[in-house]
């Protein structure tokens, strides 16, 4: 494209005599300028009638309107200046039409420039203003309009003075007759011979454009339609048809031409109003392409692009063949603004102020729509508005594409121009707005509206290469530039993916927009940026939908993409609320066309995705190292399984691994990931302890209560005894576990010593969890405040739990299951002599050593207090349910509570053990129960019928109720005092137990 805005008047013309000289030897069949892209619409003529035909035509009707409208003969002024340079002294002329004869000095400004904004010509000034001193300086005389207009439309002298002596030949024959009611054509036909000419190929030409005028204006394009009953345009039709095949004759008295005459003034005579006038010009289009011909004229023949400064005594002239064309200042002002426009567009568009003074005229326009209803002038507008923003809204409905800083000034004038065509259409011509109230339609900020979408989204759609080209980005696509960047990327390490790229282009944009289109397109919508960043923000969220949704993990391309987006979209919803802050809503409804990205919900999202996969793999991982741990407790030296190392190491990895996302909410998704390890550790924790049993797994049901027989021995008759359901599930438990070494006393201990390193690991990595956090950039202090740092809820009480669970069953599996042949099958079975506790005090101290050298410091008092507690329990299970193979006299407390004092000792040892006021503390239920061995059977008698009474009330007074086996053993227990009595080695206590329960004496 040619370089812009040249520094050019409108108004330059180079004119003068040499000027003159020039135009007179242009060739009369000039090459009208190109305009392919840009259709007239007005119509076409027959392909027949070139451009220069239609020039000649109307450059005839042009001189004989101007002639006839000063009603004094015409003269040649070619003529008159040959008589002026070849005769010495003045030669009397006939006198031209001062219309045609005023002299051109251009002293003033045009009005018409002046209405239209148009600059003055410098070169007008040099045109010369001497006055007439000698014949011999006569050809250098000012130039006429007549001459001027000739030169304009390159018409040759010879041309121009046969045309001359055809009109005073016309007005000689004819005198009185207003050219407007002759058939010009058809009375230049009739004034010419060959002679009149250089040749005779130049006559039959001549001819010819005559007969193709007369039949585009009365066949083609008529004025009134033709009646298909009126045989004249058959008639016509046939002569014309004939003419061009053979020479016409063309003399006064000619036969052919009186038919020629008779059918053309029966098609050019018919009027509606009954007028004298003929119609053979004034038919659309025929009419409005001549009128374009006599308008180009205005236009300085030297300079394409200017206008001439004698336009005001041009436009004068050219008015005065309205009556011949059917013309009238409303159809003008279309015409003209038209021609303003298309020679705008023709050469190359760059004169700016041709395309304003169209936007001037085109104001003009408006007032006539407003004005008139005539169909037909709204056909003809309608046509040409359409051409107009036809061509306006190719360049604006893609706007990025058409303009540059090279151009930028030229895209208010098209907006404007496209604006104002855009509402005569609407307002003044459309149906339907009319039916519609104006209020509820704005058609300059509809039509803004329209242009900022499509060229955006033009824009941002987009795609292939750069191509190379070093172009400003309103020049370069936005996909296209993040096509280049991602494959200019491609090479280098830690490339951005595409759409953040995109994402940082598109916000330069919305940027330059901002910038450089909004402050024009303001004057039309006041929302401009918004209407811009709302488009942008819709054209990327469609393309980060569809990315969203073929995301199935976490990526750094995809955190990048989404943090690009959200700064994106900040910045967008920034300029629209810039943009918006005078508006009525205050930018409401172009915030409601921006739906949040939720960016960081979808990454949220991802991240949550990405901790629930490491989670889940994390529980696989237990479920498959559980199955194969053996709890060794020769695996390391402070004795806790090789598993839990892992696992603490795997989360501390997750950890790391999760501070180190790229992502803008660590404190927010924390909780998230931590309930989730926490949960893996509460599940390692209780499948640590699944298996290993509890209290209740290894304490035997108790048998059914008997009495004694006195001096009896119940030797085996524990062993005999047929279980019970619950001791049978039990001793099942009991025989697995017996044959799995992972269940073992160093095992159960590695256990226990496995789940008190992971409370240990849990403050380290609540620490480290902390040391990250402050090094968040989106931490805040209230997220330490909040308690973020205590991150472990279920764990601390999960491995608490499962030490006590695992402590309770090593303790009650040793005292009930590793040493139940010396519990259960020794202690004071038969004679208490015989079978007193030394048999099982040498054997728990070999269970404790074990206990002692495998459990953890930090667990050790815990897991021995428990054993103790077991020991205790056991020992008063002897006392209190050991089956009939045991029975004791009151003579035996003293024994009873002798081996008490040993089993004490053996957890006391002497002080290195327990502390005395611990063993005190869990043997206060024993000491309780012991001092009943030693009690007659009368008083424990009396005591049980009372404590029965208190417990049972009245009811109780008849007959003594069987008191349910609490197991909670206390000497003020109704069971515990009953069990006394069926252990005791008494004929009273027998028979009392017969009398009130009737007990057997054995099972």
């Amino acid at each position: 494209m040619a370089h812009l805005f040249r520094d050019l008047s409108l108004g330059h013309s180079k004119r003068g005599t040499n000027a003159a000289a020039a135009a007179a030897a242009a060739s009369v069949n000039a090459t009208p300028m190109p305009a392919a892209d840009l259709p007239s619409p007005f119509g076409q003529l027959s392909p027949t009638i070139s451009d220069s035909d239609l020039r000649l035509t109307a450059y005839e009707i042009f001189v004989s309107a101007c002639r006839t409208s000063s009603g004094k003969p015409l003269s040649s002024i070619a003529q008159a200046e040959r008589s002026l340079t070849s005769s010495p002294t003045p030669i009397r002329t006939p006198p031209i039409s001062p219309s045609l004869q005023r002299t051109l000095t251009s002293t003033a400004a045009s009005r018409v420039k002046k209405a239209f904004g148009l600059k003055s010509s410098p070169s007008s000034k040099n045109i010369p203003s001497g006055k007439e001193t000698s014949p011999a300086k006569a050809a250098k005389k000012p130039m006429t309009v007549g001459e001027l207009m000739r030169c304009q439309m390159r018409v040759s002298e010879d041309t121009d003075s046969r045309i001359r002596r055809a009109l005073l030949r016309i007005a000689a024959s004819q005198v009185g007759r207003r050219i407007e009611s002759m058939v010009l054509p058809l009375e230049l036909l009739q004034q010419f011979k060959s002679s009149d000419f250089t040749d005779q190929q130049e006559y039959e030409s001549w001819k010819k454009r005559n007969l193709k005028v007369l039949e585009a204006g009365l066949l083609l394009h008529p004025r009134l339609p033709l009646d298909k009953s009126n045989t004249a345009p058959q008639r016509l039709r046939q002569i014309i048809h004939g003419a061009l095949d053979r020479p016409l004759e063309t003399g006064r008295n000619n036969e052919s031409m009186q038919l020629l005459r008779n059918a053309v003034v029966s098609l050019a005579c018919r009027s509606l109003d009954g007028s004298e006038a003929c119609h053979w010009a004034d038919g659309y289009p025929l009419n409005f392409r001549l009128y374009e011909m006599l308008l180009e004229a205005c236009f300085d023949v030297n300079e394409e692009i200017s206008i001439i400064d004698e336009v005001d005594e041009l436009m004068e002239q050219i008015k005065k063949t309205w009556g011949i064309l059917g013309m009238n200042q409303m159809l003008h002002n279309i015409c003209f603004t038209w021609v303003l426009f298309h020679r705008f567009v023709t050469t190359g568009q760059v004169e700016i102020e041709l395309l304003d003074a169209a936007d001037n005229q085109l104001a003009e326009v408006a007032k006539d729509a407003k004005a008139t209803k005539d169909p037909e002038y709204s056909k003809i507008l309608n046509s040409m508005l359409s051409s107009i923003l036809g061509w306006a809204e190719k360049r604006l409905l893609a706007y990025h594409d058409t303009f540059d800083s090279a151009n930028i000034d030229s895209m208010q004038n098209i907006v404007s121009l496209g604006v104002s065509a855009a509402k005569i259409l609407v307002e003044d011509i459309s149906h339907e707005y009319r039916r519609r109230r104006k209020s509820e339609v704005d058609v300059a900020r509809n039509r803004i509206d329209t242009y900022i979408r499509s060229s955006l989204r033009t824009a941002f759609a987009q795609r292939g290469g750069a191509g190379g080209h070093n172009c400003q980005l309103t020049d370069v696509m936005i996909m296209e530039k993040a096509d280049s960047s991602r494959r200019a990327s491609k090479n280098r390490p830690n490339s951005l993916p595409v759409l953040a790229i995109l994402a940082k282009d598109v916000g330069e944009l919305a940027v330059n927009e901002k910038v450089v289109f909004s402050p024009i397109l303001k004057r039309w919508h006041p929302l401009s940026a918004g209407v811009a960043v709302a488009t942008l923000h819709a054209c990327y969220g469609n393309e980060l939908k569809q990315f969203i949704s073929g995301i199935t993990e976490l990526t750094p391309d995809a955190v990048q993409v989404l943090r690009a987006a959200d700064k994106l979209e900040k910045d967008l919803v920034q300029i629209a609320v810039e943009d918006s802050v005078d508006s009525e809503d205050g930018g409401k409804a172009i915030i409601r066309e921006m739906p949040p990205y939720e960016a960081e919900s979808a990454i949220a999202n991802l991240v949550k995705q990405w901790i629930k996969t490491r989670v889940d793999r994390l529980k696989e991982w237990v479920d498959r190292n559980l199955q194969e741990e053996v709890w060794n407790p020769q695996a390391n030296e402070e004795g806790y399984a090789s598993s839990a190392v892992e696992l603490m190491r795997i989360i501390d990895e997750t950890l790391n691994a999760f501070f180190q996302l790229p992502i803008p909410m660590h404190p927010t998704l924390l909780p998230d990931l931590m309930a989730g390890l926490d949960k893996c550790i509460q599940y390692y924790a209780s499948k640590a302890k699944s298996g290993c049993g509890s209290r209740n797994t290894f304490v035997p049901t108790m048998p059914p209560l008997t009495r004694c027989t006195t001096g009896s021995k119940f030797q085996g008759v524990w062993k005999k005894k047929e279980k019970s359901p619950n001791s049978q599930k039990r001793n099942s438990q009991v025989a697995v576990m017996n044959g799995d070494n992972s269940f073992g006393i160093p095992q159960l201990c590695v256990r226990i010593n496995t789940m008190q390193r992971i409370q240990l690991e849990l403050e380290v990595l609540e620490k480290r969890v902390i040391t990250h956090l402050r090094n968040c950039e989106s931490a805040h202090v209230e997220d330490f405040s909040n308690g973020l740092g205590k991150i472990f809820e279920l764990t601390p009480a999960a491995c608490l739990e499962c030490i006590q669970q695992l402590s309770e069953a090593l303790a009650y599996k040793i005292i009930f299951h590793d040493l139940s042949h010396v519990l259960w099958d020794g202690l004071y079975v038969g004679e208490l002599s015989s079978s007193r506790i030394e048999p099982l005090l040498q054997e728990l101290e070999q269970s404790l050593m074990i206990v002692s050298d495998t459990i953890h410091d930090r667990v050790r008092t815990r897991v021995i207090t428990d054993i103790m507690r077991a020991s205790f329990d056991g020992f008063l299970l002897v006392l209190l349910a050991g089956g009939p193979s045991r029975a004791f006299s009151r003579q035996d407390s003293q024994i009873i509570e002798d081996d008490f004092k040993s089993l004490k000792d053996l957890f006391w040892s002497n002080g290195d053990g327990l502390p005395a006021e611990l063993i005190d503390k869990f043997s206060g239920t024993v000491r309780g129960v012991l001092p009943l061995f030693r009690t007659d059977t009368e008083s424990l008698i009396q005591r049980f019928r009372q404590v029965t009474l208190e417990t049972f009330g009245s009811s109780a007074r008849s007959r003594l109720p069987l008191p349910p086996t609490s197991g909670q053993w206390n000497s003020t227990e109704p069971n515990t005092l009953l069990r006394v009595l069926c252990y005791r080695n008494d004929e009273a206590a027998s028979r009392f137990l017969k009398k009130t329960y009737n007990l057997p004496k054995k099972l």
